[in-house]
């Protein structure tokens, strides 16, 4: 049969299926069945830089507050309020996934500037994870603050993150940046291992009755691997990371563009909210299948042999493929 393993950030994976960040990884025996149904990796959900700097800030208040008090006091001790996950307990949730499995497990810190908080990069390491995902997740809304201004900020950043640790780190970027390749060249010689494309933002909507902003989590479709899989088809064997694919994946087919492009990972998350642990062994034995019948044998053997440097027509994956799809349409009669 053919060969699906792969490797990602040094980590040698049996397979290119990895749970993405979700809430998937907040209990130890939902992680046990992903990883019995054939998951090559877990990504931790993340930890938030507002919930390590309002737990540092409320600790402070009230340790302050309470100065001239008995040291008995603990009713002072603040409520987690919003931030409700602390800091800690998802520490001790990362050594639990690294006891209670057996693949890799991938902690993950989602911020957007420096400061003390990033010392958890460290610390979570210590806690076990066996590599790091940092997730660029920022909305600018300063009509001040300029672009330069803010990918300078997050590559000082992922520098920052990376001095602190040993463990390899990824980073997930958005893809609403100018240009692309040039902010994930500037990650990689930063320190970067590793690049995620793309994190999802989730828009807010209106209620027309009752006038307010909903939030609600729309889960992904296929259609939505088109971005990631543009862009990973064109970095692809121009700078020394690994590159994982996430939004979309749903079927084999999902698998195979994303490891056509160049990834070394399809992430999965929307599929696997959606469809539970069960999703996975079609998509494995489907991927096997299809591979036995076109001759290829192994994973490794397909990475990136749909890039943009190996294709036929390179221009595919840029204005030429704008101009070529909105001459094709024909309107209705």
């Amino acid at each position: 049969m053919p060969d699906l393993s792969t490797t990602y950030l040094g980590l040698n994976l049996k397979n290119p299926l990895v749970a993405s960040a979700s809430p998937l990884s907040k209990k130890l025996d939902r992680a046990r069945k992903l990883e019995e149904a054939g998951i090559a990796a877990i990504v931790m959900y993340s930890l938030f830089e507002e919930q390590i700097i309002h737990e540092s800030l409320e600790l402070d208040h009230f340790l302050n507050r309470g100065v001239n008090s008995f040291p008995e006091a603990l009713s002072y001790l603040p409520d987690g309020g919003m931030y409700a996950i602390k800091p800690e307990k998802y520490l001790d949730q990362v050594a639990g996934l690294k006891k209670a499995l057996n693949i890799p497990v991938i902690g993950s810190l989602n911020g957007v500037s420096k400061g003390g908080w990033t010392s958890y990069a460290r610390k979570i390491e210590n806690a076990g994870a066996d590599a790091l995902e940092l997730n660029l997740y920022y909305v600018a809304t300063d009509m001040d603050l300029t672009s330069m201004e803010i990918e300078e900020a997050q590559v000082d950043l992922v520098a920052d993150v990376k001095a602190a640790i040993k463990i390899p780190l990824a980073v997930k970027i958005s893809p609403f940046i100018t240009s692309i390749p040039n902010f994930a060249k500037r990650l990689v010689e930063a320190g970067a291992d590793g690049l995620v494309l793309f994190n999802r933002f989730y828009q807010p909507d209106f209620d027309l009755d009752e006038l307010e902003i909903v939030h609600s989590l729309d889960l992904s479709t296929s259609s939505d691997l088109r971005l990631p899989l543009r862009w990973i088809s064109i970095m692809h064997g121009k700078m020394n990371a690994d590159f994982a694919l996430t939004s979309g994946i749903h079927d084999y087919r999902d698998v195979l563009k994303a490891m056509m492009a160049g990834a070394r990972v399809a992430m999965m998350a929307s599929s696997l909210l959606h469809g539970g642990e069960q999703v996975i062994g079609p998509i494995l034995r489907e991927l096997q299948a299809w591979m036995h019948e076109h001759e290829y044998e192994s994973i490794k053997q397909m990475q990136g042999s749909m890039s943009q440097k190996s294709v036929k027509e390179p221009a595919a994956f840029e204005r030429a493929n704008y101009m070529k799809v909105l001459n094709s349409f024909r309107s209705l009669p």
